[in-house]
């Protein structure tokens, strides 16, 4: 999986890394000349007494060091531009991958997963593309390349090669063995963790009040204990690489003194030679070191790249036709017709053969007990789902034969927890239509009643908001994201529970001013009050997932047993607050 990503998405930057090749073929070609250089100034220089030859081939020394620095650094900055180049075209390939995720894949991956998976995983990737153009390049030249060398200086003492290199190679497999399996959990311990540490920002209001802090400090205490208990297995292993390799260097060394001094003493091998042999195990054994420090982090590398490979294989169940239809035949209007949807593993569906037609500039609002699939049914509506069986039309066109971009354009949602970006209170509704102009940002405001309060902040329109909109109330976040869909003037405004944060007065006043400012706009309402659904043109009841009911307030009431205890019981509570403010 690491191959197949490094291939794709470096294949756009090959000429950078025929650069990287190239250059740091030269840089080993120089650090492999230098040895001999070296053993030439001591037995033909120094041994001799011959100054002229020492400063001659010192100074080739000096530049064929400085052609190898040169090299060196080109060939590093070169292999810089490529993984970063790589690190930033997966980033995108991710990011476009997650957009295009309906909420099922979502909920699949989770988001704290796909947050690391575009950010840890990604960096580990472009990790193993840096240090592997640089050091699996310099490796092998430096091994193979030191091997011959120190042949050419005195084959007699190359069975100390033929010993100490596949030992280390045994002792770094050993290693690396264990270490795979710990990395991937280490991966999912990361996860964990950033899991838990969103949701406690996220949720830190209701943390707060009611006293958990304690309880989710255990919660992410036990989480990056969990981390760091495999992290330090990790630590152990790898601490555990350099001075094992460093311990069968220092043999080796020690071996080619021992022997090489019996060869010096007999007059077969000259002291240059020999010093210009120890230097070239030396290089051996480090690129076989540096290939042994690339192994201990391919392991972790694929392991992410598993996991930016599952989300890139991922089909999203949005998928569009092959011949999109990009008209609406009747804007405005709805109509379910048997739909039925089950999430994945349920034993039950969440609605269960729903039909009904709504007309263009109706006002139509669905209502039911908790858990009885008013939330999906809007989901459906604007196809962040697909139906399991059944058909979902957006003015008069089944949704899934819509190309995405014309459905999304004919509808304002409001979801049930309205989000706010960070920005101003301007770019915030202006999200809805970005050429608008003031006056009309003004007027949405107007109708969402948003203009008291947001003419009240500092900068009015310029006003700061927020990440999540967390420095305005639950009912101001509520009344901006009406007003960025009213902006749009959609030909039909989803609603899904979008007045619960706001006051009976405030309700009725903005109901009123959707109804007889939107005339033409069809409007779908998910509602728990009774009051704020009174006066829709029509009223679905949903029980279970099923269709129980639909009519106006006043035949449901008559009808309908359903609506008749859900608004006796609002009615109950009601009259019970109103005795005891009394």
């Amino acid at each position: 999986m690491l191959r197949r990503l490094l291939w794709r998405y470096l294949r756009p930057y090959r000429w950078l890394l025929a650069g990287v090749l190239v250059f740091q073929f030269l840089a080993a070609i120089g650090m492999l000349y230098l040895p001999s250089l070296n053993a030439d100034i001591v037995d033909r220089g120094v041994a001799q007494g011959d100054t002229d030859y020492i400063w001659r081939t010192g100074g080739v020394m000096l530049a064929v060091s400085l052609l190898q620095i040169v090299a060196a650094v080109i060939a590093t900055r070169l292999a810089a531009q490529a993984s970063m180049a790589l690190g930033r075209d997966l980033r995108d390939a991710v990011y476009g991958r997650v957009s295009g995720f309906s909420e099922r894949e979502v909920s699949h991956f989770g988001a704290g997963s796909l947050i690391t998976r575009n950010t840890n995983d990604v960096q580990q990737v472009q990790m193993i593309a840096m240090m592997g153009s640089t050091m699996l390049i310099t490796a092998p030249l430096l091994a193979v390349g030191g091997i011959i060398m120190a042949l050419r200086q005195d084959v007699r003492l190359s069975w100390l090669i033929a010993v100490s290199v596949p030992l280390l190679l045994i002792f770094a497999g050993l290693i690396i063995g264990r270490m795979v399996p710990l990395f991937r959990q280490y991966q999912l311990r990361l996860d964990t963790l950033n899991r838990v540490m969103r949701e406690q920002l996220t949720g830190i209001r209701v943390v707060r009040a009611f006293v958990r802090e304690a309880i989710e400090a255990a919660r992410y205490r036990v989480a990056n204990t969990d981390m760091l208990i495999v992290g330090r297995k990790v630590g152990s292993l790898f601490v555990l690489m350099f001075p094992g390799a460093m311990v069968i260097l220092n043999i080796t060394v020690l071996g080619v003194i021992w022997f090489g001094a019996v060869e010096v003493d007999s007059g077969r091998v000259q002291i240059g030679t020999l010093l210009a042999f120890m230097q070239y195990v030396g290089q051996i054994l480090m690129g076989v070191l540096l290939a042994t420090f690339m192994t201990v982090m391919i392991p972790r590398a694929a392991v992410s790249a598993e996991r930016i490979a599952e989300v890139l294989d991922v089909e999203s169940t949005l998928r569009e036709s092959p011949t999109p239809v990009r008209a609406l035949t009747s804007p405005g209007t709805l109509e379910f017709d048997q739909v039925t949807f089950t999430y994945p593993g349920a034993e039950h569906p969440v609605l269960d053969g729903v039909s009904f037609q709504v007309r263009a500039g109706q006002t139509v609002a669905v209502v039911g007990s908790t858990g009885a699939g008013k939330t999906t049914l809007l989901t459906l509506v604007a196809r962040l789902i697909d139906t399991t069986s059944g058909a979902v039309r957006v003015g008069g066109v089944d949704v899934r034969d819509l190309e995405l971009e014309t459905l999304w354009a004919s509808l304002g949602l409001v979801p049930q927890r309205p989000f706010l970006f960070a920005g101003t209170v301007g770019s915030n509704v202006r999200l809805g239509r970005e050429d608008a102009t003031d006056e009309e940002v003004w007027e949405a405001l107007e109708i969402a009643q948003a203009r008291d309060f947001v003419s009240e902040m500092d900068g009015g329109l310029s006003a700061r908001i927020s990440q999540g909109g967390t420095n305005v109330s639950g009912g101001q976040r509520q009344r901006l994201a009406i007003a960025r869909a009213v902006l749009r003037r959609p030909a039909l405004l989803l609603l899904d529970d979008s007045f619960s944060a706001l006051d009976v007065a405030t309700d009725a006043r903005l109901r009123k001013a959707l109804w007889r400012q939107l005339p033409e706009v069809t409007k779908l309402v998910v509602a728990q009050r009774v009051s704020t659904v009174a006066d829709a043109d029509a009223i679905l009841v949903l029980e279970d997932g099923r269709l129980v009911g639909s009519g106006t307030h006043e035949e449901l009431l008559a009808t309908n047993q359903t609506y008749r205890e859900i608004a006796e019981s609002q009615l109950t509570v009601s009259a019970t607050t109103g005795e005891a403010g009394a």
